[in-house]
């Protein structure tokens, strides 16, 4: 991974992780501290920066992936292409094209600003709270994923119908539905009428 000031910040001297921490922000998303990631997920949660990656194919596709079983958080469900937290400091931005990296092998070959969303999501398995300002990011994907199995155990690339046969079956991240909702404009800017988004 590249070392920059914020990923720098969150590493020790010896390359072990030091506790991970999260940006507290306030309702119009203005940075006003910082909290351990576990605790600020604890209930009722406390409201933090977060980012949402969708990603597509040529042919108008997202791509979804399902969150590894080893995770504290939403073990084995789905969800969108990537999501997860700035550092402190960090831009959402640079934190969205860190994790896709991180997580599934791959750095898109557009990502766009999509908006943000904030939302207060209890997930009733683990008991933790979503309450987040989402920062949401579009873009494209020409590589195939190389999945990191410690973060995703499967990946698939669906079209809007495939996706609503899925999510009437399958188990999904207790915020997927309001992530995608607020990303549409942007995605069907991307995406061309022809996609069905």
């Amino acid at each position: 991974m590249p070392i920059t000031p914020a990923t720098a910040a969150n590493s020790s001297s010896s390359g072990t992780a030091d506790a991970i921490l999260l940006e507290l922000v306030d309702e119009d998303g203005a940075t006003i501290g910082t909290a351990e990631k576990l605790a600020a997920h604890q209930p009722p949660g406390r409201l933090h920066r977060a980012f949402s990656v969708f990603l597509f194919d040529e042919r108008g596709r997202l791509l979804l992936q399902q969150r590894a079983l080893g995770k504290y958080h939403s073990p084995g469900v789905w969800s969108n292409t990537c999501c997860g937290h700035p550092y402190p400091g960090e831009s959402p931005f640079a934190a969205a094209a860190r994790r896709t990296f991180e997580e599934l092998g791959v750095s898109p070959s557009l990502l766009a600003e999509a908006g943000t969303v904030r939302y207060n999501h209890p997930d009733p398995a683990s008991g933790l709270v979503e309450q987040e300002y989402n920062h949401l990011f579009v873009g494209l994907v020409q590589a195939a994923a190389r999945p990191d199995p410690a973060e995703v155990a499967g990946t698939v690339f669906v079209s809007p119908a495939e996706l609503a046969e899925r999510h009437a079956r399958d188990t999904f991240s207790a915020w997927f539905m309001t992530v995608l909702d607020a990303a549409r404009p942007a995605v069907r800017e991307l995406t061309g009428p022809s996609a069905g988004w």
